[in-house]
């Protein structure tokens, strides 16, 4: 061993092996990342109609944009952290609804992964060149997620998710199993060049516009 840290070659090799394992934390203000995602109910059925399902999260400073796209409908929300107002935008058999969130309303939307705690399991897996490690965790609902996260990119907005509030890096590839229904998230690509502010301005027509209360007597605000 002591021939070898001597030798200039030896020890360049040993660096470059090393690389990945040493590769600096970065914390990032800006990121947009994609997902395919697919849904499936007990037995390995995948949901029909739900074709071409994409997420995609664009985050700038304090602010997040959430997208769920699918052949059946899409659902947007763009979330302010300093102010925590935000705004759901769906569009489902026709409709176009806006969806206006106080901080409170956002708490009670999200009140059911508060608390969650991940616990790494040891599992490891290189997904996109990064370092991912496994971790568990569980809602108030009983709804588990399963996820493969970095630490090798800590975005400074945690609440960009509430799902991951707590979690110590980025996550590339998560599963949430709540009874008989499974959605898998699977990294897709991802940027972390600027991110447009346009992303987070919310239309000031062309929509039915509802407050929280009225979305939830319809059903429409999840």
């Amino acid at each position: 061993m002591f021939n070898t840290y001597r030798n200039p070659l030896s020890l360049l090799i040993l660096c470059l092996l090393l690389q990945p394992v040493l590769r600096a934390q970065k914390r990032i203000s800006e990121l947009t990342l994609v997902y395919d995602y697919s849904v499936t109910i007990e037995g390995g059925n995948k949901l029909e109609g739900v074709g071409n399902a994409a997420h995609t999260i664009y985050i700038k400073g304090n602010k997040s944009r959430s997208e769920m796209t699918n052949a059946l409908f899409s659902s947007t929300t763009i979330f302010d952290a300093n102010t925590g107002f935000g705004v759901i935008l769906k569009e489902v058999s026709g409709q176009k609804l806006l969806i206006r969130m106080d901080p409170d309303n956002w708490s009670e939307r999200n009140r059911m992964y508060e608390g969650i705690v991940f616990k790494n399991t040891g599992e490891t897996k290189i997904i996109a060149g990064y370092n991912c490690v496994k971790a568990t965790g569980q809602t108030t609902a009983g709804a588990v997620v399963s996820v493969y996260y970095t630490k090798e990119l800590v975005p400074e907005n945690k609440q960009y998710d509430p799902i991951f509030r707590s979690l110590d890096g980025l996550p590339l590839e998560y599963e949430l199993t709540n009874g008989n229904v499974k959605i898998d998230y699977r990294f897709s690509k991802m940027s972390l060049n600027p991110v447009p502010a346009s992303k987070f301005d919310i239309p000031s027509g062309g929509y039915r516009e509802l407050n929280y209360e009225e979305s939830k007597k319809m059903n429409v605000g999840g």
